[in-house]
């Protein structure tokens, strides 16, 4: 993991950098209008937030860093004779916009094992929960 946190480093000082010129620069601009309809229509037509990491289009369907779906089925790894990319391939693509190696996808999901154990004293504060506690909390 600590590949990946140190990878992460190089990637973010810049990234924040490009972040703050935008603001300084265009931070008084409008985008756009805002109708109540659409806010109590689930946001739909509304830029609101900046993404990079997927894009839905009506016409082309979703897209990942810029991969469709049948594009990422093709250049991801997957498990040995398995046709689907594995989840740890597409976390990399999300987290860094890079297409990973088999071995990155190897060293994560090696990562990922040893974290899978939840300690004991994890469920025993779940279980403590009142039955009436909201879902969202469980």
């Amino acid at each position: 993991m600590e590949r990946l946190k140190e990878h992460f480093r190089t990637k973010i000082d810049p990234a924040v950098k490009e972040i703050k010129d935008f603001i300084s620069e265009y931070g008084d601009e409008v985008i756009g209008e805002v109708k109540v309809s659409q806010v109590y229509g689930g946001m739909r037509g509304i830029t609101a937030l900046i993404t990079e990491t997927s894009k839905l289009d009506p016409n082309e369907g979703i897209r990942f860093r810029g991969y469709s779906i049948p594009e990422l089925q093709e250049k991801l790894p997957a498990y040995p004779g398995g046709e689907q990319p594995l989840p740890e391939g597409i976390f990399y693509l999300m987290l860094f916009n890079e297409l990973p190696d088999d071995d990155v996808v190897r060293r994560v999901s090696n990562n990922w094992a040893r974290r899978a154990t939840i300690p004991p004293h994890v469920f025993k504060v779940i279980d403590a929960l009142p039955f009436h506690t909201h879902p969202m909390t469980q």
